[in-house]
């Protein structure tokens, strides 16, 4: 059931816990970012602004106002990117991850070309607004719950490699998610050693490895964990694939034991909230779901 906007206002009047942007106390926030997939109509100012007034430290970049292909969103043209640069700044944010849509897990040589120059076109973002990360896929869009077959694992591999090879010099790191085929641990870790580059790591989508292969978040950091330079975090009810996304802490996906298994290993990346608006515009709006992630999360690092 969706909260009203007064409900939600009564739970969090007496102020967020989170800290709120100070100049020269930026070190004052918690680790937390969130992805822009959760907030499909609203411009990089008011991203930026909400970010830095509920206490995050970074936004994760995936789509802006619609558009999916950030390359070519005006705010990154080559005679507005400084600018933008300068805004992200002047809020006191950093850019978490820049995340394409580019699937590594192409068989067709025009169609790979075409995914592997795409991914570098998003690279060369990343580079140019000092994100570490850059995110792609092992698979899209074919069968869920198959598990990748060898020539699959060698075809991804091959072009994380690759692009690997591109963003190293650029100070960019290649993740690839555990989405789709690539969710249980034995696979990514084949798929990531396979790849065989310091610049080739993982985005651990915790909710996709504990309801798509039934993985405890313990488990899945002791098999993955050296990999983990990003993290997606959300909450759903219901079993298996039969889900359905709900505010933080309000479903049965261990997000605080997920939290604490990274915290376990000294991870120093991003806890990034994933809020799939632009997927399902039934969700609760951006302004309700975002804020109340900063809040319940902050809770989990006391």
């Amino acid at each position: 059931m969706k909260a009203t906007r007064r409900e939600f206002a009564k739970g969090i009047s007496s102020a967020l816990v989170t800290a709120r942007f100070v100049p020269g106390k930026e070190q004052e926030r918690l680790p937390i970012a969130f992805s822009t997939l959760g907030c499909p109509a609203w411009d990089l100012h008011k991203i930026l602004t909400f970010a830095a007034e509920h206490g995050f430290a970074a936004v994760e970049l995936r789509g802006l106002q619609g558009n999916l292909d950030l390359p070519s969103h005006p705010a990154f043209a080559a005679d507005r990117i400084a600018q933008t640069k300068s805004e992200i700044q002047a809020h006191g944010l950093r850019i978490a991850c820049v995340s394409s849509s580019a699937s590594l897990h192409e068989s067709d040589p025009e169609k790979r070309a075409k995914v592997l120059s795409n991914a570098r076109r998003f690279i060369d973002l990343a580079s140019a607004l000092q994100a570490p990360c850059v995110r792609v896929f092992g698979s899209s869009g074919l069968e869920h719950a198959a598990p990748p077959s060898d020539e699959l694992k060698a075809r991804v591999a091959e072009g994380l490699h690759e692009l690997g090879n591109y963003s190293g010099p650029r100070n960019v790191t290649v993740i690839i998610e555990s989405h789709d085929n690539f969710t249980a641990s034995a696979s990514l870790a084949d798929v990531l050693h396979r790849a065989d580059s310091k610049f080739v790591a993982l985005l651990w989508d915790a909710h996709h490895t504990f309801a798509s292969s039934d993985e405890d978040p313990k488990f899945t950091v002791k098999q993955l964990g050296p990999w983990i330079r990003h993290t997606h975090l959300k909450d759903s009810a219901g079993k298996g694939e039969d889900r359905k996304y709900v505010l933080t802490g309000r479903g049965n996906v261990p997000i605080e034991g997920q939290i604490a298994a990274l915290r376990s290993i000294g991870y120093k990346g991003f806890y990034c909230f994933e809020w799939e608006k632009v997927w399902h515009p039934e969700l609760e709006d951006p302004d309700i779901a975002i804020a109340d992630f900063a809040r319940v999360v902050a809770a989990y690092f006391r």
